[in-house]
């Protein structure tokens, strides 16, 4: 009886976790992408009792079970760098030296990297079995949808002020988000997933309806949302889904009865409906802004200026190579990029650049080559899981790797164009998305669809369990 209650216990415990991980996700989003020092420490307040509570859990199971994907080794390098560069000597001349161009921003932001990497950890470990992966993308999509709902009304309600009750000056706030381009990336993310579970048939029938509607609710808020990076990426992931899950249904369609209609064909119909539903409802809404904005450029109301691509990323780019040329090897130190911009810019310097609007120059400008090849480094692996994966003959394992590398290969496309993965929520969805990939890519040769994730089978990674005394 006693070890009946201490099982219920722990599991309690396990779940409680996995919740608590979840509400720090929707947290980091609501608090308008935790890019303030406010919503950053109730963030990290977050993590840090999701820390103490696995510590009851280790406590109480005497064992501590610590899965280890390969996936982590060049997020913890990417720290390693960053630490390093945060690293400050004082010369002869009582002069501070030390590779980043401003140490305090360099500590900053690898403080927030690290609790970045502790929330991946956390994920991989929590999220480690089917029933609880397909429980995590039905909540994802769910979550998206009322993410949408949410936006649209405050769209066509706004008067100034989030939530209707905090004011704002930012120009071009969309949902939670004080910049619609993070609103579209945040979006952009989990569309892929709804699309997957319909396209493999990895949910139940009644379920379809629900996670079309979710993912049509969710193109037409980022499409109004009018980034034009977000339209882009969005049209990618349903083309990286196109191609990726070719395979997997000319599969099932082998298997099929031969005069049934080919589940690639009756599927690809579904993919088009979803894409006429956020259509009509665009035209329904009114789709001259959307068509303004793609066609000529034209911003969002509350700026006054019409946008190209010189005025607003072509400039900042040229500087940003200067910098990198100047810098090459490890770069100007993590976070200090807006310190170092001032300082290699050809501009009068009137302007305040924290970013440089592309996620890859930004990576190779703070942290050097070095930075980039982590970067290099970490998509690949991921990629990998992808594959493996998608491959799977179990329709869940095989949607779950299909919709989180579309929604990852997204956001990997306005990367391109926007600093999302410099805005902690969209970065603590990356990674979590991420964690989804590699536990599919874990279950890719497993035909037993009930089975666990188990160490030898954890393809992303290796799992180190320590004992400990009674």
């Amino acid at each position: 009886m006693n070890t009946h209650h201490s099982k219920a216990a722990k599991d309690h415990l396990s779940r409680t976790i996995r919740v608590v991980f979840l509400a720090a996700v929707v947290f980091a989003a609501l608090a308008h992408g935790a890019v303030e020092p406010w919503s950053v420490f109730v963030f990290e307040s977050i993590i840090v009792i999701i820390l103490l509570l696995w510590s009851v859990k280790v406590v109480a199971d005497r064992r501590l079970n610590l899965s280890v994907p390969r996936t982590l080794f060049p997020v913890a390098s990417l720290i390693a760098v960053a630490l390093v560069q945060s690293v400050a000597l004082t010369d002869s001349t009582g002069r501070w030296m030390s590779l980043s161009k401003n140490v305090e921003s360099t500590r900053a932001a690898v403080i927030v990297l690290i609790f970045l990497f502790i929330s991946f950890l956390i994920a991989t470990n929590f999220f480690n079995t089917r029933q609880r992966l397909s429980a995590l993308s039905q909540f994802l999509v769910i979550y998206g949808l009322a993410m949408a709902l949410f936006a649209l009304v405050q769209h066509f309600t706004w008067n100034g002020s989030f939530y209707w009750l905090r004011h704002t000056e930012m120009t071009s706030p969309f949902g939670p988000f004080a910049n619609h381009n993070h609103f579209a990336g945040y979006m952009e993310m989990l569309i892929p997933l709804a699309v997957a579970l319909i396209l493999t048939r990895a949910v139940r029938p009644e379920l379809r309806m629900l996670y079309g509607f979710a993912a049509a609710m969710m193109g037409v808020a980022a499409v109004l949302s009018l980034s034009r990076g977000g339209i882009i990426s969005i049209a990618a992931s349903m083309m990286f889904l196109a191609v990726m899950s070719y395979g997997v249904l000319r599969r099932a369609d082998s298997a099929a009865d031969k005069g049934r209609l080919p589940q690639f064909v009756s599927q690809a119909a579904i993919v088009l409906v979803i894409v006429g539903v956020i259509t009509a409802g665009i035209f329904w809404i009114g789709a001259d802004p959307v068509i303004n904005r793609v066609a000529h450029g034209q911003i969002p109301a509350g700026q006054t200026s019409k946008e190209s691509f010189l005025s607003s990323r072509g400039w900042v780019w040229r500087d940003t190579f200067t910098m990198i040329r100047a810098n090459p090897l490890l770069g100007v130190g993590f976070g200090a990029y807006e310190t170092a911009f001032s300082i290699y810019t050809k501009s009068d310097g009137s302007l305040r650049v924290p970013q440089s609007h592309n996620d890859y120059l930004q990576i190779i400008s703070d942290c050097g080559v070095v930075g980039g090849l982590i970067a290099l480094w970490f998509v690949v692996l991921v990629f990998r899981s992808v594959a493996r994966g998608a491959r799977s003959r179990d329709r869940l394992v095989s949607a779950l790797a299909l919709g989180s590398g579309a929604g990852l290969f997204a956001m990997l496309v306005h990367s391109l164009f926007d600093f999302n993965l410099q805005v902690p929520s969209n970065a603590l969805l990356f990674l979590t998305l991420s964690a989804v990939a590699t536990g599919g890519g874990a279950f890719a040769g497993d035909r037993e669809a009930s089975t666990a994730l188990e160490p030898s089978r954890n393809v992303a990674g290796s799992e180190k369990a320590v004992a400990l005394s009674a």
